[in-house]
């Protein structure tokens, strides 16, 4: 395993900015979990896939009708994985610990695995991120090439076009396969994985039969294979295609920067913390209110990798601090105005990525 530290003796860029958001915090007499927009927010997101999940089971729906819901429901899905399970995992939704955990479950009623996701999200994404080598995120090579350190292939050529499928097909990797890759190495790319107690087996294992039980076995007893198969493959395509579009915007894109530790290697980052995640990390769309309360706050990356256990309902706030801290320090804050924007500049860079380089690791 490579080991990387950053250079964090003279870290005052993120004194002087946790400062400064501590006292708005006080000055507004607010806490740094979720207020009544986050669950308000939950209160509508939850309901509504379980409503359009029994209508869907419970009545007799026209077939484009039935396909149109699915399409939805994937969405609203994936707005759960942004807003509520993902600040429940960084343990922001709540003050209260117990409702952080209980909320964090939402993860494995998409499928997933709450465990394995707050190590490989939480710890290593958080700690190195586009660090190439450790970063999980960054690691579909050699399906995908990300960074110039990653080997080329003659496909990456075309990689700029099947990424629409690869990301797709997303949610289906992760629910059947990538867990199942992590649970049984009980490592997450290169680092080991944390021991697993008991009880998280328990909850691992009857999450995924909860899972088949739940978006297999009783639809196809319901509707019948076709359209179970059907129905079921819009959701994930839906579901895949925004999870990976939106975090793919925060980190592959044009101004974002990227390390790279191979082989055991050890390597020391000339930046502090702070502003290494500054440096990886770019905003998308801050000015469009719509775009943040679907995605949950993740528009605002960057404040999210300097303030995790801060909920997102404080992002659009805490922006205008760390933009003016940014300014102090000559620190580079970048921001794309519209979300159209940051998916050209992600295909731009695919395409970049995807050209044959003219020195480095390749592979033919």
């Amino acid at each position: 395993m490579s080991k990387v530290t950053f250079n964090n003796k003279n870290s005052i860029f993120y004194t002087a900015l946790k400062k400064e958001v501590d006292q708005y915090f006080q000055q507004k007499h607010l806490k740094k979990s979720g207020n009544w927009k986050l669950y308000v927010k939950s209160s509508v997101l939850i309901p509504a896939a379980a409503a359009i999940y029994l209508s869907l089971l419970l009545f007799s729906i026209p077939t484009f009708i039935g396909i149109l819901l699915c399409l939805v429901l994937g969405f609203i899905l994936a707005s759960i994985g942004f807003n509520i399970m993902h600040d429940a995992c960084h343990g922001s939704f709540s003050s209260r610990k117990w409702v952080n955990e209980t909320l964090g479950y939402t993860l494995n009623a998409l499928g997933g695995n709450s465990f394995i996701w707050k190590f490989k999200h939480n710890i290593i994404h958080h700690t190195y991120p586009n660090v190439d080598g450790i970063d999980d995120d960054i690691a579909k090579s050699p399906i995908m090439r990300q960074c110039t350190t990653q080997k080329w292939m003659p496909a990456h050529r075309f990689q700029h076009i099947y990424v629409v499928l690869v990301y797709a097909i997303s949610t289906f990797a992760w629910v059947f396969l990538m867990d199942f890759t992590k649970y049984f190495k009980r490592k997450v790319f290169t680092t080991p994985m944390q021991k697993m107690k008991s009880r998280d087996h328990f909850i691992f294992w009857i999450s995924k039969v909860l899972y088949l039980l739940f978006y297999v076995a009783i639809p196809v007893y319901v509707v019948g294979w076709g359209s179970w198969a059907i129905g079921f493959t819009v959701m994930h395509i839906t579901m895949g295609l925004t999870l990976a579009l939106v975090f793919q915007l925060a980190h592959v894109v044009e101004h974002a920067e990227f390390e790279a530790v191979s082989g055991g290697d050890s390597k020391v980052i000339e930046n502090e913390w702070a502003i290494h995640q500054i440096k990886t990390t770019v905003n998308f769309a801050p000015k469009n209110k719509i775009i943040s309360w679907f995605v949950g706050g993740l528009n605002f990356q960057i404040e999210h990798h300097l303030f995790p256990k801060v909920s997102h309902v404080h992002y659009p706030a805490l922006s205008k601090i760390v933009q003016k801290i940014c300014n102090q320090f000559n620190v580079p804050y970048h921001a794309y105005p519209t979300m159209s924007q940051a998916i050209s500049s992600h295909f731009r860079m695919m395409k970049q990525l995807g050209q044959k380089p003219a020195y480095g690791r390749i592979v033919n």
